[in-house]
């Protein structure tokens, strides 16, 4: 098996992302990772404008991503970030409805190369945004995999933040569902180094 390296999403690491995102055609339409960041003008409007925006946000240091490497390659990526980074998730309206607090973090992508899927990518893309968000102070992280017990099989090209059981395998809790389909998973991680206490941001209306 071959040993699988983390690197932050930085712009010395962003050749590596677009080639990554380059070689499997703009995953999803050419969304290059942007579709959950706030709207602006660039956003939506073409792949390249996608592209653009992304690596704005990268060197801006309001995006971020943990990269997995195969050797000098980059193989798989798990965006995470704070609730004002990433606002624009699925089933927005019912999600605040039914939330207590916002979390320190969201986790609201992963993907893996076509070709290098069913080796455990996901789950170490996982790990590794946990390890990155534990290295910035830790806190109440979320992610909204699919919860798929009961059906038989899903494709993985649309299983964009994973499974239930792999983010229960990670630690994760189950806090309630959200939208068809999808969850709302919890886990609380400490700091890898120690930080001030940090209080939670309050949860506000849609839009």
């Amino acid at each position: 098996m071959p040993d699988f390296t983390i690197k932050a999403l930085t712009p010395n690491t962003f050749d590596d992302f677009a080639a990554l995102v380059e070689r499997n055609k703009g995953m999803f339409s050419g969304c290059w990772c942007t579709k959950f960041h706030p709207d602006c003008p660039e956003k939506g409007q073409s792949a390249e404008g996608n592209r653009t925006l992304k690596q704005r946000l990268v060197a801006e240091g309001i995006a971020h991503a943990a990269l997995v490497y195969d050797g000098d390659l980059a193989v798989a990526w798990a965006e995470y970030g704070s609730p004002e980074e990433l606002p624009d998730i699925h089933h927005r309206k019912e999600y605040l409805a039914t939330a207590e607090r916002l979390p320190d973090y969201r986790i609201t992508c992963i993907l893996v190369e076509r070709g290098r899927r069913g080796q455990g990518l996901a789950a170490i893309a996982l790990r590794g945004a946990v390890d990155l968000i534990a290295q910035a102070g830790g806190g109440l992280v979320e992610g909204y995999p699919h919860d798929t017990a009961g059906i038989r099989k899903k494709n993985s090209s649309f299983l964009y933040n994973g499974t239930r059981a792999m983010y229960e395998h990670e630690g994760f809790a189950y806090d309630r569902p959200k939208g068809q389909g999808n969850c709302v998973m919890v886990r609380q991680v400490a700091p890898s180094t120690p930080t001030p206490n940090r209080s939670s941001p309050p949860v506000r209306g849609d839009g």
